[in-house]
């Protein structure tokens, strides 16, 4: 490998576990300690390299910083390894943690870059502070949506038109994969902008403020403590 520790912070979801793992306050937590540049669990398993390379496994970040020295990327060998260890088994707990009654909501929790990044279409356009995404309705009902979407505005503190919904993402292969139910699924991204900026992150020493992180937390769960107030959890 040849990727940098900032290369390899810059491109993955950085401290979401510190916002997201809400611990014993929900009926399940899933997590992974696999870096997205290494194996990216919301790929389907065959959208391998070459012929996809932003898919599981990838040959360089989403800054198009190469991952891997030059002609030692992971072969179909070490790809089926990788996908066996890591993306399988997770993929394994998300369908055994939908078999708990006591789940109203699964919630698939990331961190989006402030603008478009460079291997994308609309490179460097804004984004905004949240993006829900239910696949346009496929996966949730919109007004589940719209709801969720105004309890995190409420604990958040910001406007609508700082919440894009199905907007810039639809919901991707977990949101697919496993929200064809009765569960409804919806998926989370969070603008980096949020934490990730001075005066709470260090560029030069990749800190950040856990003061910082402990507040975005404590504001998701307001969120959802909002919507099982409402009885809509």
């Amino acid at each position: 490998m040849c990727i940098t520790p900032t290369d390899l912070f810059d491109d993955g979801d950085a401290c979401t576990l510190d916002i997201y793992d809400l611990g014993d306050e929900v009926a399940r937590v899933v997590k992974t300690d696999i870096a997205r540049a290494f194996v990216d669990l919301n790929r389907a398993p065959d959208e391998r390299p070459p012929h996809h390379p932003d898919g599981v496994i990838k040959s360089a970040t989403c800054f198009q910083r190469p991952i891997y020295e030059p002609g030692l990327e992971p072969n179909n060998e070490l790809t089926g390894v990788l996908i066996e260890r890591y993306h399988a088994p997770y993929h394994a707990r998300l369908v055994e943690a939908m078999y708990d009654k006591g789940i109203k909501l699964a919630l698939d929790c990331h961190s989006m870059l402030s603008t478009a990044p460079p291997i994308e279409a609309n490179h460097g356009e804004p984004r905004p502070l949240f993006c829900l995404s239910n696949r346009d309705g496929k996966t949730a009902p919109n007004s589940l949506l719209a709801d969720l979407a105004d309890a995190i505005g409420d604990a958040f503190g910001i406007s609508s038109s700082q919440l894009g919904l199905n907007r810039p993402f639809k919901g991707g292969y977990i949101t697919k994969l496993h929200g064809h139910g009765s569960l409804p699924w919806i998926q989370v991204e969070m603008n980096r902008c949020l934490y990730l900026k001075r005066p709470w992150h260090d560029l030069d020493t990749l800190y950040v403020d856990p003061e910082r992180l402990r507040a975005l937390r404590e504001s998701f769960h307001t969120a959802l403590k909002r919507l099982r107030i409402d009885g809509l959890l």
